[in-house]
């Protein structure tokens, strides 16, 4: 097809890749002068009409999609009974070609390339899109590095209800399949975390965990055999890192992270805990069940300084218990009190967009009065990951809930925390509808100072965020 012109538009210069379900094209977009990629259905499925009808419609829903991690939907067309799609065209290599050319990545890069990955699918799936086909070659890297999933909803039309043999047959590979997609059982977004989970265990150990020669072999692998300890592979991964991809590739589905925003979370403490950002102590490390956190190069020591140092401190000890039972006169000890969390709005935090969203009324937010609050701007179609309004709590502390009240309810919000008011900002609840007083449950590992009341959907295109308080 190379040289002919599609719609009078599209003019295919270069074929640049090819799967079993299409191919795709560097073209040139004659009316507007830019470089497009287009993917064209293969004849034998554009003859079906049932799967047709499917792919227009995956083709509209994904269309739908904005996001920074996400290469764009720019048309959809059919010129003779080809089927294609138009997308953006990303002049770089795929995540694949970045590993086979470098070979293992620096921990640091790796996190960042999934985070970035899991960011791009948590708004899909936020939309109601599967992805189905999480894998390196459908990740492309953008000019700053930057990666942008590609290849949304056509896995998803497919019908797995068969068995392997045919889930085999359109995925093209096996290599990142989910247990229950190999097996023929319904696949959902958990199955897009599994197979994240192999794509970040790649980039660190050079390798897929479950290598074979044939389809069956390696899908059978997926369903049955423990995946290897990434930590024999590769013994200088931070043992947080390992524990989060052995939960990503758990057989169950309930025992990965319950989405791929909860991955997404500890990604980010994983990055946080490597900059410095959070003590290593205070970090609460999440390891499946069953597995156990190898030493790594133990080295037998004396025991006498430890000896030394107890003996020391039971000392020490013994004097301050006599200086309290002197201080203390027979009164009785006081009870330790959790002193109070008072929020203040510091500003907004409009990352997908303009970078400032309302910032003149962030202080109305949590004045302690009901009748004043913090806007959003009003969105004809909000397509944005997400915009958000930033608290400062005046110090690290954990709240256990974090409560928001509004008199226009209906948008959809989590909880995310940080310790510098321009982010990064991680996961501290769950996603919530918001009624007029929706009280959050609040996970943190270590303690955070801003909060950021983040909103991911706008059903009457604005919301108003009247109160937000911590206990």
């Amino acid at each position: 097809m190379i040289g002919e012109t599609l719609a009078d538009r599209y003019e295919l210069e270069e074929l640049v890749g090819t799967g079993g379900m299409s191919s795709v094209y560097r073209a040139h977009d004659t009316l507007l002068e830019r470089n497009v990629a287009l993917k064209v259905l293969h004849d034998h499925y554009s003859d079906d009409e049932e799967f047709v009808e499917r792919f227009k419609r995956e083709a509209r829903s994904v269309a739908q999609l904005s996001h920074p991690n996400i290469v764009t939907v720019i048309d959809r067309g059919e010129e003779e009974g080809r089927q294609y799609i138009v997308f953006e065209y990303i002049d770089g290599e795929n995540l694949k070609e970045l590993v086979v050319r470098s070979g293992r990545l620096p921990v640091v890069r790796a996190l960042q390339l999934a985070l970035e990955i899991a960011h791009g699918l948590a708004f899909a799936h936020d939309n109601g899109l599967v992805h189905r086909d999480v894998k390196p070659q459908n990740v492309l890297l953008n000019g700053d590095g930057r990666a942008k999933v590609t290849d949304f909803g056509i896995a998803r039309s497919l019908d797995v209800e068969h068995g392997v043999t045919q889930t085999g047959t359109v995925m093209g590979t096996s290599n990142y399949i989910a247990p229950e997609q190999a097996s023929g059982q319904p696949v959902d977004a958990q199955s897009d975390v599994y197979s994240l989970g192999v794509v970040l265990y790649e980039l660190l150990a050079g390798d897929v965990p479950f290598p074979g020669e044939s389809f069956v072999t390696i899908a059978m692998k997926h369903v049955n055999d423990p995946p290897p300890n990434l930590l024999d592979v590769r013994p200088e991964v931070p043992l947080r890192v390992a524990a989060a991809v052995d939960r990503a590739l758990e057989k169950d589905p309930e025992q990965r992270f319950s989405s791929m925003d909860a991955f997404a979370s500890e990604l980010e403490a994983c990055l946080a805990e490597l900059a410095g950002d959070e003590p290593p102590e205070d970090v609460t490390m999440i390891v499946p069940a069953g597995r156990q956190v190898p030493q790594r190069g133990a080295r037998r020591r004396s025991p006498w300084p430890l000896v030394l140092a107890a003996l020391g401190l039971a000392g020490i000890a013994a004097v301050i218990v006599g200086l309290l039972a002197l201080r203390g006169n027979g009164r009785e000890k006081a009870k330790p009190t959790a002193a109070p969390i008072r929020l203040t709005g510091v500003g907004s935090y409009d990352p997908f967009g303009d970078k400032s969203e309302h910032n003149e009324s962030v202080a109305s937010a949590a004045d302690r009065q009901a009748a004043t609050y913090w806007t959003t701007e009003h969105y004809r179609s909000f397509r944005k990951q997400g915009v958000g309004l930033v608290l400062d709590a005046g110090r690290r502390v954990v709240p256990k809930t974090i409560t928001v009240t509004s008199d226009s309810p209906g948008f959809r919000a989590q909880i995310q925390a940080g310790n510098n008011a321009a982010g990064p900002f991680r996961g501290a609840s769950s996603r919530r509808d918001v009624s007029s007083s929706t009280t959050f449950p609040i996970k943190l590992d270590a303690p955070a100072r801003y909060f950021v009341v983040w909103i991911t959907s706008l059903p009457i295109g604005y919301a108003h965020v009247n109160e937000v308080r911590a206990n």
